[in-house]
């Protein structure tokens, strides 16, 4: 266990200060390749199944009456699993993740089922208390009984029964196993059951932290997973072939739909046994607000105070009758929201935000520390062009592009609100540094800036709590 430090940097430092060069050689990642091409082949797999079920149906002689491709919600779920079981699957059998120290389990271990009896029930009435908050905090708040949201409530109150009864011989199970089973679930449980007995308060800050975080993008993933997976389904191929703008949409989509479901499995997959547990999350109050502040119902941007598209449009617009200057542009857009992409795919089962959940360093990682937030802002100002508007002459085309310079502002804010948590575990710091001195990105900017790179200077931070 460490224990997590408070992060300074100091940039003045002279070249015989400097420390030695970082290792050429790239930190090992938590998560393997593999495991993000699987869900990625299975849930194109399921992609094609869905959007030509007719025919299959027909193929194999079975009467699909006049039903066309399966693009309801339901099918959408099912797409969530077609991505998500492979990846479970290769984490176990391929890359043994359950054997990893940082599961904290040991299988090799039975404790009696009296000696951790007692803890479980504790557990239990923790992590129940704990549902029991959130869905409180869900039907007071009508936000998530409206739009998308309602589709994710119905979802969770269906399945809501069968996590209640799954728990119980889970936690059973799992107890018996754990090298330390009295986390912050436990502590919860003490602190209700067993009112004036010491517990620890920061495992139990961290408790609900890691919920907080589970329960406001878990919904927040499962609403918006119907609406794009029914687009492709649904959309004739003619449509999309009509020009290059039309075909650039749909390739975007598609990999906007791979990130959506590999983040959706990785908020639904916290599990220790699969070493996708949550190690701690982000204790910064601002961390926060930068995160919050990019998601509904907070977000500042598409019809927030930062909606940088008044009076705007997009490059289709600009670019009609330019077919092949439009196609080069979707190329380019494609290239950027496909590193976007692949930056999630390279979290496996562990993608979220405001947490720590491991150390990725393959795939964009090697190239830069925050190819997503890079790759995500540039098709954005490539994309909406906030420069050129519609009306409002320079004025708004001003304040167009102040505001989308506001938004990547914010975007910088998190990647060093998430650094400041993540740079509490020694892994993290190997790599920040090998990515300092060896990655493309801050490599290039290093030269560009002509500064000195920075050293870490860490000191504890009590705040944040211990990392497995």
């Amino acid at each position: 266990m460490t224990h997590m430090p408070h992060l300074s940097i100091s940039e003045g430092a002279s070249a015989a200060e400097e420390p030695a060069p970082a290792s050429v050689r790239r930190p090992r990642s938590a998560v393997s390749a593999g495991v993000g091409i699987v869900g990625l082949l299975g849930l194109m797999s399921y992609l094609l199944i869905a959007r030509y079920a007719p025919e299959i149906a027909a193929w194999l002689g079975i009467d699909w009456g006049d039903r066309g491709p399966m693009n309801g919600p339901n099918s959408a779920i099912l797409s969530v699993f077609a991505c998500g079981v492979p990846m479970v699957l290769w984490s176990v059998f391929v890359d043994k993740v359950h054997r990893n120290l940082s599961t904290g389990i040991d299988w090799a271990q039975r404790r009696p089922w009296r000696e951790t009896l007692d803890i479980s029930l504790t557990k239990l009435a923790g992590l129940w208390a704990t549902w029991a908050l959130i869905a409180g905090f869900y039907a007071t708040m009508r936000y998530y009984w409206e739009g998308n949201y309602a589709f994710s409530m119905d979802l969770l109150e269906r399945v809501a029964p069968w996590l209640l009864l799954v728990s119980v011989p889970y936690m059973f199970w799992l107890d018996r196993r754990m090298i330390e089973p009295r986390d912050g679930c436990y502590q919860f449980g003490r602190w209700m059951i067993a009112p004036g007995q010491p517990v620890d308060g920061r495992a139990i800050a961290h408790h609900f932290r890691a919920w907080a975080v589970k329960a406001f993008f878990t919904a927040f993933m499962l609403s918006i997973v119907p609406g794009n997976f029914s687009s492709l389904v649904s959309v004739q191929m003619s449509e999309v072939l009509a020009n290059p703008y039309m075909m650039g949409i749909w390739a975007i989509n598609v990999l906007y739909l791979v990130d959506v479901h590999i983040a959706t499995v990785g908020y639904i997959l916290t599990m220790k046994p699969l070493d996708s547990h949550i190690r701690t999350a982000n204790p910064y109050f601002m961390g926060w607000i930068a995160a919050l502040a990019c998601y509904p119902p907070f977000i500042l941007m598409n019809g927030g105070p930062l909606d940088y598209q008044v009076n705007g449009a997009d490059w289709g617009y600009w670019l009609e009758g330019h077919d092949t200057l439009m196609a080069v542009w979707a190329g380019v857009l494609f290239l950027l929201v496909a590193v976007y992409a692949w930056a999630t795919m390279a979290f496996g089962i562990r993608f979220s935000n405001l947490t720590h959940r491991g150390v990725i360093t393959h795939g964009p990682y090697a190239f830069t520390r925050h190819p997503a937030y890079v790759s995500k802002n540039l098709s954005w100002w490539i994309g909406s062009l906030p420069f050129l508007v519609t009306a409002g002459g320079a004025v708004e085309a001003v304040r167009n592009t102040l505001l989308l310079a506001a938004v990547s502002g914010i975007y910088y804010w998190r990647a060093k609100t998430e650094e400041k948590h993540l740079l509490a575990d020694p892994a993290y710091q190997a790599y920040w540094s090998w990515a300092q001195q060896n990655a493309l990105i801050p490599r290039l900017f290093g030269r560009l800036s002509g500064r000195p790179r920075p050293l870490i200077r860490l000191e504890p931070d009590p705040r944040v709590g211990p990392v497995a």
